[in-house]
């Protein structure tokens, strides 16, 4: 059966802020905006091996992967993988006398969640998507515009 992770008691002064979706309503409610902070560099080479391999994979078999890429510890990946499933990005399940981990989301999710929360935080978000289609190529423009067509027959 798999779960999530628990959350660690952490001091009041490290934990997280519930992200608001603009500052507007942060004031309204009274309180920081705070945004989960990105993957970094360890977290996002564990998640593109669980993405890449699919499937449930124990830490051994993780650290067996990334360890062809770079010397790294055991201890370090089990670390990752304990806060990618604290922070909710992965769950578990008992292998034997260990855990296996799971991706939640999958790659295109977690990146559609992710650009989400970027144009939660341009300051003009008509601006930011036109800036954004400046920069993607004339085919990912073309596929947008089919995918927004499709929407607008719904």
């Amino acid at each position: 059966m798999a779960y999530s992770c628990g959350k660690r008691l952490l001091p009041a002064s490290t934990l997280e802020r519930e992200p608001v979706s603009n500052a507007a309503d942060a004031a309204g409610k009274g309180r920081d905006v705070m945004p989960k902070r990105p993957m970094g560099e360890l977290e996002a080479a564990v998640m593109r091996v669980l993405w890449d391999r699919g499937g449930w994979l124990t830490p051994g078999e993780v650290h067996e992967i990334l360890a062809r890429e770079r010397p790294l510890a055991y201890t370090t990946v089990m670390t990752i993988l304990v806060r990618l499933c604290e922070k909710g990005q992965l769950e578990r399940q008992r292998d034997g006398r260990a855990y296996a981990y799971h991706p939640v989301k999958s790659r295109e999710e977690y990146a559609a969640a992710r650009m989400g929360q970027l144009l939660a935080g341009a300051g003009d978000r008509s601006v930011a998507l036109n800036r954004f289609l400046d920069t993607i190529d004339p085919a990912d423009r073309a596929q947008l515009r089919r995918l927004l067509k499709g929407r607008r027959e719904e």
